[in-house]
């Protein structure tokens, strides 16, 4: 479970985040969607601990990510929309450092089943250079689900992909959801939002405009009744959006 707390984060004056506060259970897939400076990324990069709250508290799995940063950290796993590999490391050997860095016990008989959902098993022996755009980021997404995080926050995970990864990772991370992993994901591709995500946070200019599924988004807003996720997020994100609400 990740709870996020009236999060904050001001760069000098400029307030990029303001007050955010939800909380993704085991089990669920929140989407995070907003227009391009919305503070997507920034909330992202908070909520896996790489920056951190001028205010608010963000918490993963019981662990604060500012008293307790190592335990949180150890519970989640974050896969950036740019793959960041070491260039020298075989796909195993990335799989083998990162079983070191977390611990991975039974790292040896996890990786042979990993490598063959995420496609990768042809390429084991291959350095990153030899990889395709779509490989790297299977990889990257590899290493981040090799220690069985708790949480999993995933930036853009379908970029690169062919048709048949993209249907591969779309079970992947359905299937990590309904083995109990709380999950954020957050893309353009809004047919996807919707596909498999169980509630929607939609942030317009570093506020949330709406939070819930999305009946409950549209309850108060009766004029968006029956439209796809498309729709809604252009009514509530565009410069005629109304104030703020939130659902659910």
């Amino acid at each position: 479970m990740i709870e996020v707390a009236g999060y904050t984060k001001r760069y000098g004056t400029t307030v990029a985040v303001d007050g955010l506060s939800f909380a993704v259970p085991p089990g669920e897939v929140l989407g995070l969607v907003g227009p391009n400076g919305a503070g997507k990324t920034t909330t992202l990069r908070a909520l896996a601990g790489i920056l951190h709250p001028s205010e608010g508290e963000i918490r993963v799995a019981g662990h604060s990510l500012a008293t307790d940063p190592v335990a949180a950290k150890a519970r989640l796993a974050f896969i950036p929309d740019e793959p960041q590999l070491f260039d020298y490391l075989t796909v195993a050997e990335h799989l083998r450092f990162v079983a070191r860095l977390y611990r991975v016990a039974d790292a040896e008989a996890q990786i042979p089943p990993l490598l063959e959902e995420l496609e990768l098993t042809p390429k084991v022996d291959a350095l990153p250079t030899e990889l395709s755009r779509g490989m790297k980021q299977k990889l990257a997404i590899a290493c981040g689900l090799l220690h069985r995080p708790d949480v999993l926050i995933l930036d853009e995970p379908l970029t690169g992909l062919d048709p048949v990864g993209i249907r591969r990772m779309k079970q992947t991370i359905s299937a990590r959801a309904r083995a109990g992993t709380a999950v954020i994901l957050s893309s353009h591709l809004l047919t996807l939002v919707e596909e498999l995500c169980t509630r929607v946070l939609i942030i317009r200019r570093g506020r949330m405009v709406a939070l819930g599924t999305i009946a409950e988004i549209v309850a108060d807003r009766p004029e968006l009744a029956g439209q796809s996720l498309e729709a809604i997020f252009l009514a509530l994100t565009g410069d005629g959006a109304a104030a703020p609400l939130a659902a659910g």
